[in-house]
């Protein structure tokens, strides 16, 4: 039996998760639609950006060498405002210049207006140039950011602000991206009760339901709920069942434990197959991954546990990076830091676990006293999770390995 076998690391449920075929179904987007989306094929800049040069500042566009004096008085020739073109620059003048504005032929400079004082002339404006430029000085050459042929975005980026704002850029006004996973959710637990409605004698608030929506759209997932599900056998194969025909993947929180009454692994096999269950992680060990059995293959399964806690850490840890990897993001590992614990915890556990903690003002580590896998309100106070390996324990001083949830949430 499953449960007999020895549990799997953290990294062994992850590179077995990980090994999951990425969609391949695409469709084209308006680019500034394609928030949060990834990308399905690789992006080629067609042209230089900037275009043209120009400048960094506004200022006067001049011939460096009419300044070598430093005390240069310069005829002001012409205006060039960002968006439109200048006249070549004569020799012994200067052109009003704004940011933006490309340089105009024979200029090889700009100077700061800062540096620069107006001297009416009966000849017209002048300025006198208080500073001695160099050749390319606040001048933004064309191409310094991109050049045309370039490969600006790899396929399987998934893109954000930045790299929509880099697209538009080079003017790609479409992008082709991957679909949105189709995703399935239900709650197992007859003590379930929805907010707003009275609580009956043992029954609780369905908080994960609100947890594990927020945490699928926020990766762009299309979610279906199909709401709290009986704890009995033949109503959790029927919900399986149902979330099978249109959906990649379901989800589902609670019922996969040990208990009398936890049916979602005994579902989950009389309807398809079981690949995991039980992770040596601390809270979260009752993850099961599996396949649901469905009229053209298989759609797939993640069962998290049903204490709080333990199923926003296992979705983090687990049920995140497969998605990202089942839309065809490559790099799905979150970012982590080395930080101060400022704190002492001396009951190591055999299991990885994953401990709340927040950023104190001296950029130490406190923790959360309560790590129970049922306190929510340590991950509000929390600003991320420790990643304690099994078996250690941790001194006041010593270096942690932190992940702040912000890398984890998206």
């Amino acid at each position: 039996m499953n449960e007999e076998k020895p549990m799997l690391s953290v990294q062994q449920a992850l590179d077995l998760l990980l090994a999951v075929t990425p969609l391949t179904e695409s469709e084209t987007l308006p680019t500034q639609d394609a928030n949060g989306r990834t990308l399905a094929t690789a992006q080629v800049a067609q042209l230089n950006v900037p275009p043209m040069d120009n400048s960094q500042m506004d200022g006067y566009a001049v011939r460096a060498a009419d300044c070598a004096s430093g005390a240069a008085l310069l005829q002001v020739s012409q205006r060039i405002a960002a968006g439109h073109v200048g006249l070549s620059l004569q020799p012994g003048t200067a052109a009003r210049i704004f940011t933006g504005a490309p340089i105009p032929p024979g200029a090889d400079a700009v100077v700061m207006q800062e540096a620069c004082d107006a001297r009416p002339t009966p000849d017209g404006d002048a300025i006198m140039v208080n500073h001695i430029p160099q050749p390319g000085e606040w001048i933004r050459r064309s191409g310094e950011d991109v050049r045309a042929g370039a490969a600006i975005l790899p396929a399987g980026t998934r893109l954000r602000a930045q790299e929509l704002g880099l697209a538009a850029s080079v003017g790609l006004a479409s992008l082709p991206v991957l679909r949105r996973l189709r995703v399935a959710v239900f709650f197992t637990g007859d003590e379930l009760t929805m907010p707003g409605e009275a609580l009956k004698p043992g029954a609780i608030y369905n908080s994960n339901r609100f947890t594990v929506r927020a945490l699928l759209e926020n990766l762009g997932c299309v979610v279906t709920d199909l709401g709290i599900v009986p704890d009995t056998l033949d109503a959790t194969r029927a919900a399986l069942h149902r979330a099978a025909a249109a959906h990649d993947l379901i989800v589902t929180s609670g019922g996969v434990s040990v208990g009398e009454e936890d049916h979602v692994k005994a579902a989950l096999q009389a309807e398809g197959s079981l690949n995991l269950w039980q992770i040596a992680v601390k809270p979260g060990k009752p993850l099961a991954f599996g396949q649901v059995r469905r009229a053209a293959g298989n759609a797939y399964f993640l069962g998290l546990p049903g204490n709080p806690v333990a199923s926003l850490i296992a979705f983090l840890l687990f049920v995140r990076p497969f998605i990202l990897r089942l839309q065809g993001v490559e790099n799905v590992t979150p970012q982590a830091y080395p930080m101060r614990a400022d704190f002492n915890w001396l009951k190591s556990d055999k299991r990885n676990e994953f401990l709340r903690a927040k950023i104190n003002p001296q950029g130490g580590l406190d923790l959360f006293a309560n790590q129970g896998s049922a306190v929510l309100t340590s991950t509000v106070w929390g600003d991320g999770l420790i990643d304690n390996p099994p078996g250690q324990t941790i001194k006041a001083g010593d270096s942690v390995r932190f992940i702040p949830f912000n890398s984890l949430l998206y």
